[in-house]
């Protein structure tokens, strides 16, 4: 027989397979979400060098730092320290800036254009930081910005101006119910941000996730957590009730890595807050181990989540 015979015969046999053969949607899953990149929040620089974090493998940690620090010798002290332990331990630094912590200056806020002169100081001398948030919860009431998105967003623009390698965050909010308004209020002056911070405490650690889906539907771009953790104990001024207690916090924990993080691929970042915790000097404690060195059963959550497979 020959060859084209041959093949003639075999087309109502290709046309078979061709139609029955399952199609890539059928067998193969859709690849799971990659789960965000998790880091520490703690404004004490001594974890940095804990071999209990160290062992963890986190390269990345958050730190609060008042807008106006270069101008005070202690503040820069702090600062260095902080910087130059992070630099040793090999992690990327999210610096966010916040309301000056001198003496009758609290809610004195600078222009635009102080703060961006600020920010060029700050990246002068420490030239291998790259990520910043333009402002700490800027819009919690008490804050002098709490009310003036307007403003924020000027300081947003003002950052992005002067570092574009640089990844500036819009701000950093909490999950209260005016959130989606002020976030409207913020682009209409500056656009869409690629970034914005998240802190959810309060609904985090009542395991709901109304507020962070909230943020998702009035924005576009990533969402980094910012600040998050299971509360261990409180001792501020705040009247919201929430439950504590360590069993508490590592609960919270799993609920934070594995549902809230799962909600959409746009948070991609996790900074739980805090690594050491229960110093009398805490108002808040949600610290993976406590001021004895001990480990919380919140510690083995994170360990057990950071072992996890990740899918590729």
């Amino acid at each position: 027989m020959s060859l084209p015979v041959r093949f003639l015969l075999l087309l109502p046999a290709i046309a078979l397979l061709a139609i029955f053969a399952p199609t890539p949607a059928l067998t193969h899953a859709a690849a799971p979400k990659a789960p965000p990149i998790i880091g520490i929040a703690d404004q004490k620089p001594a974890f940095l060098a804990d071999p209990a974090f160290l062992s963890l493998g986190v390269k990345h940690a958050r730190v609060a730092v008042a807008w106006d620090a270069l101008t005070s010798d202690w503040q820069v002290d702090e600062l260095d320290r902080w910087m130059n332990a992070a630099r040793t331990a090999g992690v990327e630094p999210l610096v966010t800036f916040d309301h000056s912590r001198l003496a009758g200056r609290v809610r004195l806020l600078p222009t635009p254009a102080q703060l961006q002169a600020k920010f060029r100081a700050f990246r002068a001398r420490y030239p291998w930081v790259h990520e910043f948030s333009t402002w700490n919860e800027a819009n919690f009431p008490g804050q002098a910005v709490g009310r003036r998105p307007e403003l924020v967003a000027r300081y947003y623009l003002a950052l992005k101006r002067a570092c574009k390698a640089c990844r500036v965050l819009g701000a950093d909010l909490l999950d209260l119910p005016s959130t989606p308004a002020w976030v409207r209020r913020f682009v209409k002056v500056a656009g869409q941000p690629r970034f914005w911070g998240f802190h959810n405490y309060v609904t985090a650690n009542r395991l709901q996730t109304s507020r962070t889906k909230q943020l998702l539907a009035v924005t576009r771009g990533q969402i980094w957590l910012t600040e998050t953790g299971g509360l261990v104990a409180k001792r501020n001024k705040s009247l919201i009730s929430l439950p504590q207690g360590k069993t508490h916090a590592a609960k919270v924990t799993r609920f934070i890595l594995r549902d809230i993080a799962g909600l959409s691929p746009r948070i991609a970042r996790v900074y739980l807050y805090q690594w050491e915790g229960g110093m009398a000097s805490d108002t808040w404690d949600s610290g993976f181990v406590g001021s004895d060195g001990q480990a919380r059963p919140a510690l083995g959550v994170l360990k057990q989540i950071l072992a996890a497979p990740r899918p590729v």
